[in-house]
């Protein structure tokens, strides 16, 4: 079973915002993505949440490699960062939710979203988890709660296995500590296959790079095509050579090693929708999927996982009423 399960997750529910893990399939898929719609939405201001969003950060600062907005006064902090090209609007539900109860630290990587894209040759991953560390121990937070979606819940999980004594729980949705569908390559197959994927990525023209994540998101991001319409643009503000540079060492890394020593309590969240999970010649039923996603957690001690149905790699905007509840029954855990 673990065989077929790992080619289905490469092939057809690939964590990354790109339309699928198998590089392969990457060039093919370009042409398909000049959807109309890609021309007829604008592409918003870089940091709106959204006309809809009427709260504003309390403050905002820069720390290291991150861009921080801060919602609510009191309460347990808790960080949220979003995947592979996102910003704080993918967590506007989310922030509406907690900062009546939480001091609400919302992050943006740098080139994300608008922001301006790290300058050196220093790993970006290894860049955002030092300034998180910087965050909690500059502001003295008192064991926060690290909450990532995709690539930003990569770096959560490998923050716990890292700095477990920092913080109080980790949460990542849709975001594991090694690239579904890779996890048996060797370290030197992954950082080919990332070199590749990111050259592809970054080889884009502008246009194709909006079309791109237009189509990402309407064929993997959400079930909804009017949320798929509605946000593309949010995503496509994002710096692709940035965006492509995490997507290299997202897709070579592997930090199962590191989260095996987390001591604290880590949340998986894995999406599942039917229509998706049963196309092609390989099937994986929702408990299937959450078998794989929890074999792929390292091992950590107080790791678990729970299935969202149906929602697709954003579930915060599939399902924030679902995502709520799974929040706040971990907060509450702790």
């Amino acid at each position: 079973m673990r065989t077929p399960l790992r080619h289905l997750f490469a092939l057809s529910l690939a964590t990354l915002a790109v339309p699928t893990a198998a590089a392969t399939l990457f060039d093919a898929a370009i042409p398909a993505y000049a959807d109309p719609l890609a021309a007829a939405v604008a592409t918003p201001a870089p940091g709106a949440l959204g006309p809809e969003y009427a709260a504003r950060p309390g403050s905002s600062f820069e720390v290291g490699t991150l861009h921080v907005q801060v919602y609510g006064d009191h309460g347990r902090p808790v960080i949220l960062i979003p995947g592979l090209a996102g910003g704080a609007w993918v967590w506007k539900d989310t922030i509406d939710d907690l900062r009546r109860d939480h001091q609400v630290y919302a992050v943006t990587l740098a080139g994300f979203d608008g922001t301006a894209a790290p300058v050196g040759d220093e790993s970006y991953f290894d860049r955002a988890d030092a300034s998180l560390l910087q965050l909690i121990e500059s502001k003295k937070l008192e064991k926060p709660v690290i909450i990532g979606h995709s690539l930003g819940g990569t770096l959560a999980l490998r923050f716990a296995g890292e700095h477990s004594n920092k913080i109080a729980g980790a949460v990542a949705v849709d975001g594991l500590p090694v690239f579904p569908g890779l996890d048996a390559m060797s370290a030197t197959q992954r950082q080919a296959f990332g070199a590749n994927l990111a050259q592809r990525m970054g080889s884009l023209s502008d246009e194709d790079f909006k079309a791109q994540q237009l189509g990402y998101m309407q064929n993997k991001g959400v079930i909804d095509p009017a949320l798929a319409a509605r946000y593309a643009p949010f995503n496509a503000r994002s710096d692709k050579q940035a965006v492509a540079r995490y997507m290299a060492e997202d897709a070579s890394g592997d930090w199962r090693p590191q989260l095996s020593k987390a001591t604290v309590p880590v949340l998986e969240i894995v999406p599942y929708y039917a229509p998706d999970a049963q196309m092609g010649p390989m099937k994986a039923t929702q408990e299937q999927k959450a078998a794989y996603y929890k074999g792929l957690l390292g091992g950590a001690p107080k790791a678990n996982v729970v299935a969202i149905a149906p929602a697709r790699h954003y579930v915060m905007l599939d399902q924030p009423a679902q995502l709520k509840k799974t929040l706040a029954d971990f907060l509450h855990s702790l």
